[in-house]
């Protein structure tokens, strides 16, 4: 099963591209699509949804697993994102792949074993079982790519990878 995970943003949109079969983990790409600060709103959406499009295309991934907001202090900076979270679900909808959503806290759980891990910790987890040579650069890079992980080991994704098995 080919996994893109997706930690959203405004200004920078972590992805990463996996295959998961057989509980072995390969990794296809990852990276960010950035937006530049000063952009208008609408142009930097616009920038998200083209590059999430060609990634969808490129990598052709069964599965978009997106990473579900949490707000804290600043309510602006959550709407921008959750403006951006929007712009990345309508585009794997209007591409004809089914989106996944989890929470920071499953997204730890599931890669480190503890729900409320640092994020080194999670860093130090995706380069270790994804067998990086080093971590990935940004950090919303290894992000996706634990968000990715999360979703091979959830049960929805196992049960839906037994399918295309048949």
């Amino acid at each position: 099963m080919i996994i893109l995970g997706i930690d959203p943003g405004l200004a920078i949109v972590g992805w990463g591209v996996v295959e998961y079969k057989a509980s072995h983990f390969k990794v296809l790409g990852y990276g960010a699509i950035e937006t530049p600060a000063g952009t208008p709103t609408e142009e930097r959406l616009s920038m998200i949804f083209d590059g999430i499009r060609q990634l969808i295309e490129t990598y052709r991934p069964e599965h978009v697993a997106v990473e579900e907001l949490f707000f804290n202090t600043n309510i602006t900076t959550g709407i921008r994102v959750a403006e951006a979270r929007g712009v990345i679900i309508m585009c794997a909808h209007k591409l004809g792949v089914k989106v996944y959503e989890y929470t920071p806290l499953q997204v730890k759980q599931s890669v480190v074993g503890f729900g409320r891990a640092e994020k080194k910790q999670v860093i130090a987890m995706v380069t270790m079982l994804l067998g990086l040579n080093k971590p990935p650069k940004p950090d919303d890079t290894a992000d996706a790519l634990a968000i990715a992980i999360c979703h091979a080991h959830s049960g929805a994704s196992r049960l839906a990878g037994y399918y295309n098995l048949k």
